[in-house]
């Protein structure tokens, strides 16, 4: 699948396709309908399928500072694309000048001029322009004026629960990861490089892979989760030729993850931090992904290192429960 990291990597000599627009934050089970129904109508026309996603995140450019919580990376967005059956992801850069297009000025400067497009599809929610000032109706009449058709995806009803991004932040809020897992289709991810902590868990018998995790995540509430931990890039050696080999990456590992400010300890500090099982390699540097699966406990506080480990025994014990045995790498998102 093609990457075009800015309108300017579209090719100059780009033919007809059909494309879905919006954030796709997390890419969930919506998103996939909305993204089937693009993949398809593409397969019918015999064109490729683009998927238009922005970045940064349209409200931390509108409204400064209330940009939700990440569910995704681009590169894992754009592996989840592919994996859909998308032909190319298109990573829009979100600035004032492009928030200042009128609905007209998007369509023929993106969607017309650009990608060429034979269909569009969005979802019912759909907003675009200056001041979200066209919806689906206004794509679909600027449509007719241009040219190509538009089919507009209604949101996915789970039940009593609307699948959408919003109400998947809000379950990892609450540290319902189990929830959220259904409404993505698979668990969250959290990814970071593993960089040295405290190194208390080491000391008591439980070493521990501590995350630096980019700024702006979705992050589950503080508690102790069951999860399967997977490497995505190994530490460079000073020389930059890579580092050795510290976990299998074609393996998922369980881990026991730990959310918070380890209070038994008076911690300040909010960490992840991922007691991978059965395996002493040194993980310093790697790059690793934590998939949450499901919330063992809460974060407690503990009257002594001896509550403590026993805990920790405790949410060993369970987490193996909880995910069974591990496979390899090619199981998980």
């Amino acid at each position: 699948m093609r990457m075009w990291r800015g309108r300017d990597e579209i090719p100059a000599d780009w033919g007809r396709c059909v494309a879905a627009i919006g954030v796709f934050d997390g890419i969930h089970r919506g998103h996939r309908r909305l993204i089937d129904a693009a993949v398809e109508a593409a397969r019918a026309r015999s064109v490729p399928t683009v998927l238009v996603t922005f970045d940064p995140h349209p409200l931390a450019v509108t409204r400064p500072g209330t940009a939700p919580a990440r569910l995704s990376t681009l590169d894992q967005r754009a592996a989840l694309a592919a994996a859909a059956g998308v032909d190319a992801l298109l990573v829009v850069e979100f600035t004032e000048d492009f928030a200042r297009l009128t609905p007209e000025q998007f369509v023929t400067g993106l969607l017309v001029d650009q990608l060429h497009v034979g269909e569009v599809i969005v979802g019912e929610n759909f907003t675009f322009g200056h001041r979200a000032a066209g919806d689906a109706d206004t794509l679909t009449r600027l449509g007719e004026r241009h040219g190509f058709a538009v089919r507009v995806v209604g949101l996915l009803d789970d039940g009593a629960v609307t699948v959408s991004s919003t109400y998947i932040r809000a379950r990892i809020a609450e540290g319902d990861v189990a929830a959220a897992a259904a409404a993505l289709g698979r668990p969250h991810r959290v990814e970071g490089t593993v960089v040295r902590g405290f190194q208390r868990g080491r000391e008591l018998g439980f070493p521990t892979a501590n995350l630096d995790v980019p700024a702006g995540t979705a992050i589950p509430a503080d508690g102790v989760y069951a999860a399967w931990l997977r490497l995505l890039a190994p530490a460079e050696a000073p020389d930059g030729t890579g580092g050795p080999g510290v976990l299998d990456p074609d393996r998922i590992y369980q881990a026991a993850v730990s959310v918070g400010t380890n209070p038994t300890f008076d911690g300040v500090e909010r960490t992840v931090e991922a007691h991978v099982l059965d395996t002493a390699a040194d993980m310093y540097g790697a790059h690793v992904a934590v998939d949450f699966v499901d919330r063992l406990r809460g974060m407690d506080r503990f009257d002594g290192v001896d509550a403590l480990i026993a805990a920790m025994d405790d949410d060993v014990a369970r987490t193996r429960e909880v995910l069974g045995p591990p496979g390899d790498a090619s199981a998980g998102g």
